[in-house]
């Protein structure tokens, strides 16, 4: 058996480093297969940075498996209209 066949399934977890990125790596490694090969990316890193981009992924901590977002971790991030209707925005207050 060679290492690809190895393993089932590539998880990566997109981290900051912070304690909520903490949380969720510590979760993928008590739920993961034996099979399962984990990778820790860290978005510190630009090429990790722009590999979660492609992914789709906008924030973190986020996790992909097989190369696919999983579900919860997509349509997430700050997003200007949101951030405009909670009182971001240089017009706030003026008018």
């Amino acid at each position: 058996m060679n290492e690809e066949q190895k393993f089932q399934r590539t998880v990566e977890v997109f981290t900051a480093g912070c304690p909520c990125c903490d949380e969720v790596l510590e979760l993928v490694r008590r739920i993961a297969c034996p099979r399962c090969r984990i990778e820790i990316r860290d978005m510190k890193d630009p090429d990790t940075t722009r590999r979660a981009g492609k992914l789709g992924g906008r924030s973190v901590p986020a996790v992909a498996v097989d190369g696919v977002l999983a579900g919860c971790c997509t349509g997430r991030g700050p997003e200007e209209g949101a951030l405009r209707a909670a009182g971001v925005s240089r017009d706030f207050g003026t008018g």
